[in-house]
């Protein structure tokens, strides 16, 4: 049986990746050329987007930190976690932002529950991630950092340095990071106002 796509598929914003002879409506073509929204037609076995959100993690590096998102990509299916890697495929230099804007975008649509963004501080990507409203990116270099940002702050995008961590160092920080619930409580009231702030600062649309 052919997969249909409708209308109601189409995500806020990204790519929309689907199995090879699948048949989108009229409406759903529509939908995503109205929100810039590209579908990709991929043989099956090569699509791993398909999950639920909450099983789905947006992954980027720039060249800095191409090597360690490689080496930490079979982590994600032993967690049972699918990826959308929006790149980089090569050691190329970019330009860490453009990297980090289109990972904190699919967290802050919904496409993933959360991202992990590695370029060769870590620094930068934090910055540019989180000037997307919806994104808590938070720079973790050890387990302990790990934890906290997860625990006490709910973040939702994590970055790496590269250049700084060891593929050991920047799995233990991983592994800690996913599998660290958010504490809720008095942190929920605190990261409340993480949000006012940043509603309070958003630009208004044109």
């Amino acid at each position: 049986m052919r997969r249909v796509i409708t209308y109601q598929d189409i995500p806020p914003s990204g790519e929309l990746q689907v199995p090879v002879g699948t048949v989108i409506t009229p409406s759903a073509r529509d939908l995503a050329a109205e929100r810039g929204v590209t579908i990709a037609m991929l043989p099956a076995d090569q699509i791993r987007s398909l999950a639920s959100p909450e099983k789905t993690v947006a992954i980027g590096s720039d060249h800095g930190g191409f090597r360690t998102k490689e080496q930490l990509k079979p982590l994600f299916a032993e967690l049972g976690l699918a990826i959308r890697d929006v790149g980089v495929t090569e050691e190329t230099p970019v330009d860490y932002p453009d990297i980090a804007l289109q990972v904190a975008e699919l967290v802050a649509s919904g496409v993933a529950s959360r991202g992990v963004i590695i370029d060769g501080a870590g620094i930068g990507s934090a910055m540019a991630a989180n000037k997307v409203p919806g994104v808590r990116a938070a720079l973790c270099y050890d387990k302990a950092t790990a934890r906290n940002s997860r625990e006490h702050n709910d973040s939702n995008v994590l970055t790496l340095g590269g250049r700084l961590l060891t593929t050991t160092q920047s799995e233990e920080v991983l592994r800690t990071w996913l599998g660290t619930p958010f504490g809720g409580g008095r942190h929920a009231a605190r990261v409340r106002k993480i949000t006012e702030i940043e509603r309070k600062y958003a630009k208004e649309p044109k």
